[in-house]
């Protein structure tokens, strides 16, 4: 008598009800993480320039970028390690700490503390870019650039209300006792401690551990087995430098961020020298709220153009958008509606380079070794963004704001010639 010990095959998940759930979620989230990080970013500027000084200023808001830079190593080992939802939370988490030290900072005056809260505030940020990747990890291959833009254009929803509600902020916390111009932060911090509750218990099954399983149970054929890759940033680089299709998309995310940083930072100031106190947070909420509209309100229509045309030409497309946006802003002068087009343009730039570039990224390496490869975009992106807005501050300082502009056209340079070269391999897909 033979007993059969063979353990019955566990059911295969339902991933198209686990992908719309995830992308369900993730949309409500990146409303409320977006509000977050644009009420910050719009008054950071203004903010560090009274604390720290218009020569400081860049340097606090780059300290932000940095922030979420940096924090994108621990934040994807994480995943690497546990999945999506834990390192999700961990960056929001840091990211409401940030905004409640950078209020202390305010009513204090105290510089150092400002820059550490402006530095760990950036775990926002880390967290509403990595869930754009979160989206397309169980999304079919022909839909993943508009599964990532739905992501990045839920965004839309509180970003392009949220540099308004900066002035209503202010004027709430004035009333509570909290000083200028550091309400907002107040406000970003509770957004950011809701989103990661609400993450935390929401987010299961984990889309990255779901994907996972599916390629270990079902390889394509030829496939190496999967792993889970714990390298770092090294391991990464490693994988990217092999994949021609990979640098490319590295580069556009990276590049397009630096042109973005470079002048989004420093127009509220540009605007601020022409405005008076009392006029100027109008001003420059309705001209962010038109470049973030730029950045996130047309992104679906960018995902559907990345899947249509394919990822290249639409990189291309933000490269000459983002040119377009230098030369505009750079010609405004102080005159408000030309820079509110200049920012459009930027955004819509930015939005092509990003879309377009993180989906041909994350397919063009295996699962296993996205959520490294993933971090190291975010990574260089950051620092690209970093350097462009600790520069910035005394660029501007020390020839204008329309040189600023045409150093940040010049920038875009490399990224022309590499996305005209000859395209490398197809993308990987060989683990999916």
């Amino acid at each position: 008598m033979s007993t059969d010990l063979t353990a019955p095959a566990p059911p295969r998940p339902d991933v198209a009800g686990i992908q719309r759930r995830t992308v369900r979620l993730l949309f409500l989230t990146q409303i409320i993480g977006g509000i977050g990080v644009t009420i910050g970013i719009s008054v950071g500027a203004l903010l560090a320039a009274r604390v720290a000084g218009t020569a400081l200023a860049g340097l606090a808001q780059s300290a932000g970028v940095v922030g979420a830079a940096l924090l994108a190593i621990p934040v994807t080992r994480l995943m690497a390690a546990r999945g999506r939802r834990p390192g999700l939370v961990l960056a929001y988490a840091v990211g409401a700490v940030g905004g409640v030290l950078v209020v202390v900072a305010t009513a204090t005056r105290l510089v150092p503390l400002l820059f550490v809260g402006m530095l760990l505030f950036g775990g926002g940020t880390a967290a509403n870019l990595q869930a754009r990747y979160t989206a397309v990890d169980l999304a079919e291959p022909h839909r993943r650039g508009r599964q990532l833009s739905l992501v990045v254009w839920a965004t839309t929803i509180g970003a392009v209300a949220a540099p308004n509600f900066a002035a209503l902020a202010d004027d709430t916390t004035r009333g509570w006792g909290l000083p200028a111009l550091a309400g907002p932060f107040a406000f970003s911090a509770v957004a950011f401690a809701l989103t990661a509750a609400v993450l935390l218990v929401l987010l299961r099954p984990d889309p990255l551990l779901t994907a996972r399983r599916l390629t270990a149970a079902d390889p394509a054929p030829g496939a190496a087995p999967a792993v889970t890759r714990r390298g770092g940033m090294v391991a990464a680089w490693r994988t990217v430098r092999g994949r021609p299709a990979a640098r490319l998309g590295i580069a556009a995310v990276a590049v397009g961020h630096l042109v973005m940083v470079a002048v989004m930072s420093m127009t509220p100031v540009h605007l601020g020298e022409w405005h008076s106190d009392a006029d100027v947070l109008p001003v420059v909420g309705l001209v962010l709220s038109l470049h973030i509209a730029g950045m996130y309100a047309l992104s679906p229509v960018v995902g559907w153009l990345t899947d249509r045309l394919g990822r290249r030409p639409v990189i291309l497309g933000g490269v000459a958008l983002l040119l377009a946006a230098c030369a505009v802003s750079g010609t405004a002068g102080h005159h408000t509606p030309l820079l509110s087009v200049g920012l459009t343009l930027l955004g819509l730039g930015w939005s092509g380079t990003m879309v377009a570039g993180s989906t041909l990224l994350s397919e063009s390496v295996p699962t296993a070794d996205r959520p490294g490869v993933q971090g190291l975009s975010d990574l260089l992106m950051g620092l690209a963004g970093a350097g462009a807005a600790a520069a910035s501050g005394f660029v501007m300082r020390a020839v204008g704001y329309p040189t600023l502009t045409l150093l940040a056209a010049i920038a875009v340079v490399p990224l022309v010639a590499l996305a005209l070269r000859r395209p490398g391999p197809a993308p990987l897909d060989e683990e999916d």
